[in-house]
C-alpha cells in the first residue's frame, strides 16, 4: 500500500513537472494546448518509470552493485585491449569504430553475466579486506570440513535448530568426499557415501540454506590449509571433528567448533550416589569388574560385575575420574539380578 502511495505521488509530480516545462519552455511544445500536452507527457513519463520499476521488481541493490562492478570490469578489459595497439592495423575509421563497439559491448556483457552469477563470498575472495554484508543482520556462515560431513552429527544439530546459519560446503570438500566414496577400500567407500547422504539430508530440510562454494586455492595442496584460508576470507565458523585442525585454526585466529567438544559438553552430568541402568559388555581391568557404556559413550566400571556380563543391571555411581581419553565412572551394583522394570535413570 505504501508503495502505491509513493507511485501516485510520483505520477502527480511528473504530470506537474510536464505542465511546468510546457509553460516555462513553450517552444518545446508549439501546439495550441501546450499545457495539456505537457501534463500528458509528464504523466506518461511517470507511468514509464513505474513500468520500469515493475520490470526490475526482482532486481535487488546487491544485483545492481554486482552488475555495475561487472560492467566496469568488462569495460576496463575492453579499454586495455583497445589501447594495446592491436587495432592500429585497421585503417578504415568506420571498420575500426565497429570493432571497438563490438569489443566494449561484448566484454561489458561478459562482465555483467559473471558478476550476476557470483555470490558475495566470491567478492570476498577478490577483495579480501572488503566484505559485502548487511550491517543490521550479519550472516552466520557455517563452513563444513570433510570429517564433519561424514560424522553426520552436524545434520542432527541443524535439524534440532541447535545451530543456525548458512551452510557453506567448499567444492574441494565435495571433491574429497567423491574421492573417498570412489575408494577401493570398502570402509573408506562407506564413509564417503555416508558423507554424501548427510549433505543430501541437510539440503532436503527446507529450513537450511546450503551453498556450494566454488572458491579454491590452487597454491595450497592440503585441504585443511584451504579450509582455514577460506574460513578467514569469508569470516565463517569452521565445523570439524579433527582436533589438530581445530588447534591450527585457533592459532590463526579462525573461529572453529569441534563436534567432539560439543558432544562432550552435552553429556549428562553424573554425581556420586546417582543410580543408572546399563548393560555390561566386557570384563574390567581388575578382577571381578564388569564394564558398560552409557548412551553417550562414557565408560562405567562396575565392581563385582564380571559375573553379570551381557545383562542389564542397576548401579550406583561411587566416583568419577577424568582421564585424557574422557570421563570414567566407577560404580557399585544395586541389584545382582536383572535390572527392575522401573529404573531411576536408563542410559542405554
Amino acid at each position: 500500500m505504501a508503495l502505491w502511495i509513493i507511485r501516485v505521488l510520483f505520477l502527480l509530480l511528473s504530470a506537474t513537472g510536464g505542465y511546468a516545462v510546457s509553460q516555462v519552455r513553450p517552444e518545446l511544445i508549439t501546439a495550441p494546448h501546450s499545457g495539456w500536452l505537457g501534463l500528458a507527457a509528464g504523466f506518461g513519463f511517470g507511468w514509464l518509470m513505474i513500468g520500469v520499476d515493475e520490470l526490475l521488481k526482482g532486481f535487488s541493490l546487491r544485483a545492481f552493485s554486482a552488475t555495475t562492478f561487472g560492467l566496469l570490469l568488462g569495460m576496463v578489459v575492453a579499454l586495455l585491449i583497445d589501447r594495446s595497439g592491436l587495432l592500429d592495423t585497421v585503417d578504415e575509421r568506420p571498420t575500426r569504430w565497429l570493432i571497438r563497439l563490438v569489443l566494449f559491448l561484448s566484454f561489458g556483457y561478459i562482465g555483467i553475466v559473471l558478476a550476476m552469477r557470483s555470490n558475495k563470498e566470491d567478492f570476498s575472495l577478490i577483495i579480501p579486506y572488503v566484505r559485502f554484508a548487511p550491517q543490521n543482520k550479519p550472516e552466520n556462515l557455517l563452513l563444513l570440513d570433510t570429517g564433519a560431513v561424514i560424522d553426520g552429527r552436524i545434520a542432527d544439530l541443524l535439524e534440532a535448530r541447535f545451530i543456525e546459519g548458512l551452510v557453506v560446503v567448499p567444492k574441494f570438500v565435495l571433491e574429497d568426499l567423491r574421492r573417498i566414496a570412489d575408494s577401493e577400500d570398502p570402509v573408506k567407500r562407506a564413509r564417503g557415501r555416508r558423507g554424501l547422504e548427510v549433505l543430501a539430508r541437510i539440503q532436503r530440510d527446507e529450513r537450511n540454506e546450503v551453498r556450494i562454494h566454488e572458491g579454491d586455492f590452487p597454491d595450497e595442496k592440503d585441504v585443511d590449509a584451504k579450509l582455514i584460508r577460506l574460513a578467514r576470507n569469508l569470516g565463517a565458523k569452521l565445523f570439524t571433528n579433527d582436533y589438530n585442525l581445530g588447534q591450527i585454526a585457533s592459532l590463526q585466529k579462525v573461529e572453529c567448533v569441534n563436534l567432539h567438544e560439543v558432544a562432550k559438553a552435552l553429556r549428562p552430568a553424573l554425581i556420586p550416589g546417582e543410580r543408572l541402568v546399563l548393560r555390561l559388555t566386557r570384563e574390567g581391568k581388575d578382577k571381578g569388574q564388569g564394564v558398560g557404556y552409557t548412551a553417550d559413550g562414557t565408560m562405567v566400571v562396575v565392581n563385582q560385575g564380571q559375573a553379570l556380563i551381557g545383562q542389564q543391571v542397576e548401579v550406583e555411581v561411587q566416583s568419577l575420574l577424568q582421564t585424557g581419553a574422557g570421563l570414567m565412572v566407577f560404580a557399585e551394583l544395586r541389584d545382582h539380578g536383572a535390572a527392575p522394570a522401573r529404573s531411576p535413570r536408563a542410559l542405554s
